[in-house]
């Protein structure tokens, strides 16, 4: 799997997951936007972790730098 996510978006991703994560588990625990907050949350922090995004793939975008071949 090729990474499709760039250091900058990744750093992003990290960011906004904990802050998700931390919403959903302290302040709307318990709640359906709790359960919400906290999947989104996770998901966020797969992407930003492995640095693929598949809906980057499918939609054909890419915000990391492309190796180059030696």
């Amino acid at each position: 799997m090729k990474t499709n996510v760039g250091l900058l978006d990744r750093l992003i991703r990290l960011l906004l997951a904990s802050v998700l994560v931390y919403l959903g588990l302290f302040l709307y625990s318990g709640s359906a936007l709790g359960i919400g907050l906290v999947v989104a949350g996770g998901v966020l922090l797969a992407t930003g972790l492995v640095g693929f995004c598949g809906l980057y793939s499918l939609l054909g975008l890419r915000t990391s730098q492309p190796r180059e071949q030696i």
